[in-house]
């Protein structure tokens, strides 16, 4: 029979009603390749076909999240689709959301931010409002459109309607610092919340069990291996930055908590790939686009930015040297090229304001950028070093002292700072590392987008590499091809500038 027979099994998983033809058709509609897949070791060794599936055609479950999918694969098909409520009531259902009801609300909050009261900008009203109606959904804006606020709201609006408790996860230990002091500083003049008394930061170290706080606010790889039990004490769970977390480590998070209804990721950028959007979606709900960094920029809610990609133009006897090199042969020359280096090093001395140079390899090439830098600048200058081994504490410290400098440099990985930091008083980035990775470009981005206090452009420095011997494309300049169609796509203005090295 042409039928699908919908009902919900619980707060996670869906289960799908259907003869065993239409469930194969599922089966296949739900299965996606993964980005590099061929050059992973499982598949190379046969053991793996390289494809995800979402769909489970053993025991008929997909997650809840993807139900409109299961609406366009039966349209698309002429199958009738029929639901079931069982015992977690309908496969779909929504809150009605009354926008004054939830104006009113967020006035009585009376949130503020380093002493002022805060405006909660439209856009942001737009995502509380969808995000109560909804329950559930993956709310997509750039850094320093203030997500943490509509993470906050969202909170106080479900903590004062459920008696539940809350999970907030962050991908990093900085951020769960951020997060905490971000909560303090919107409940500053609030008697009925405080995150010193209501919330409870878990990283390493921290306990987990027996709580009496309401709030919880973790890294995922504190918590993926509790046991199902411990989830279920949440109603509502905040996935932050949901970009950077372990795929199978956030999926077993979600999977277990099972009676969690209100679900809700945020994230700057997704990676482009539509396996990673649908096992997202699959997970916390459709994607909702809140804003983007050019409509911020347009109404002066973010810097503008000006992109100097600075294409350092190799001699003949370097591109002989490098042509027919391997990917990691050529970074390696790149990062220990003693001309590129000084050059980086200049480049950072000479800006003003605060400064952000992001590296990709600790050892081989940060460190010695940063003893580079420290050499140099001038003795009054901060300049500071931030890796995956900079303890949470000290990236608060340093993140704290940078927005009150006008002139400090931060030496930091590519990885860390793509999501460990924020810093509302930075003026320059200098990408220091090639990468093509699009979540970590826009990421690093957004770091410089928030406006500083004298209200400049910020300004980027994309140091690519022309390496390139006869017809043939070196790897990194392939890369810097790449970051310029996500430049192009974002409608940010950029030049390119040809510097013989």
């Amino acid at each position: 029979m042409d039928r699908i027979i919908i009902q919900k099994k619980n707060e996670a998983f869906l289960l799908l009603g259907c003869d065993s033809g239409i469930a194969m058709e599922l089966s296949d509609f739900f299965s996606f390749f993964v980005p590099g897949y061929k050059y992973m070791p499982l598949y190379r060794n046969k053991v793996w076909d390289g494809k995800v599936r979402l769909f489970n055609p053993a025991n008929y479950e997909l997650p809840v999240g993807l139900l409109s999918y299961v609406k366009e694969f039966a349209e698309k098909r002429n199958y009738d689709v029929e639901y079931e409520d069982g015992p977690y009531g309908a496969p779909e259902s929504f809150n009605k959301v009354d926008a004054q009801d939830i104006m009113d609300f967020i006035k009585s909050l009376n949130i503020h931010s380093k002493g002022k009261p805060i405006e909660v900008r439209d856009y942001q009203f737009n995502a509380i409002c969808e995000g109560i109606r909804k329950k559930r959904t993956i709310m997509l804006s750039p850094t320093g459109s203030g997500k943490s606020l509509i993470i906050y709201i969202l909170m106080r609006w479900y903590m004062a309607n459920h008696d539940d408790k809350v999970l907030v996860i962050v991908p990093t230990t900085s951020l769960v610092q951020q997060m905490m002091s971000d909560f303090g500083d919107y409940s500053s003049n609030d008697d009925e919340f405080s995150s010193e008394h209501d919330c409870h930061a878990i990283f390493s170290g921290q306990a987990k069990m027996n709580i009496s706080e309401n709030v919880f606010i973790s890294t995922w790889q504190s918590i993926y291996k509790l046991p199902p039990t411990w989830f279920g004490q949440f109603g509502i769970i905040f996935g932050d930055e949901v970009h950077g977390f372990k795929s199978k480590s956030l999926s077993n998070i979600m999977n277990k908590s099972k009676n969690t209804a209100y679900r809700f990721g945020t994230t700057g950028t997704l990676d482009g790939t539509q396996t990673h959007k649908l096992v997202l979606e699959g997970l916390f709900g459709k994607v909702m686009k809140v804003t983007t960094t050019k409509e911020l920029q347009e109404k002066d809610t973010l810097a503008a930015l000006d992109i100097f990609i600075l294409r350092l133009e190799h001699g003949d006897d370097v591109r002989q040297l490098i042509s027919g090199s391997t990917y990691q042969q050529e970074i390696n020359f790149i990062i220990g090229n003693e001309k590129r280096n000084q050059f980086i090093r200049n480049l950072a001395i000479d800006q003003k304001g605060n400064s952000l140079v992001l590296f990709q390899y600790v050892e081989k090439h940060g460190k010695i950028l940063y003893d580079l830098i420290k050499s140099k600048a001038d003795i009054n200058r901060k300049v500071f070093f931030v890796s995956g081994a900079t303890e949470a504490t000290d990236r608060e410290a340093i993140r704290k002292i940078t927005e009150n400098q006008k002139d400090a440099i931060i030496v930091a990985s590519l990885g860390t700072f793509s999501t460990g930091i924020n810093i509302r008083n930075l003026h320059n980035i200098i990408f220091a590392s090639p990468s093509k990775s699009q979540i970590k470009v826009l990421q690093s981005i957004g770091r410089g987008l928030r406006k500083s206090d004298n209200g400049v452009t910020t300004k980027l420095y994309d140091i690519s590499d022309d390496i390139q011997h006869k017809s043939k494309k070196n790897y990194t300049l392939l890369h810097s091809e790449e970051r310029i169609k996500i430049y192009r796509r974002e409608r940010f203005n950029f030049k390119i500038y040809k510097i013989k090295v």
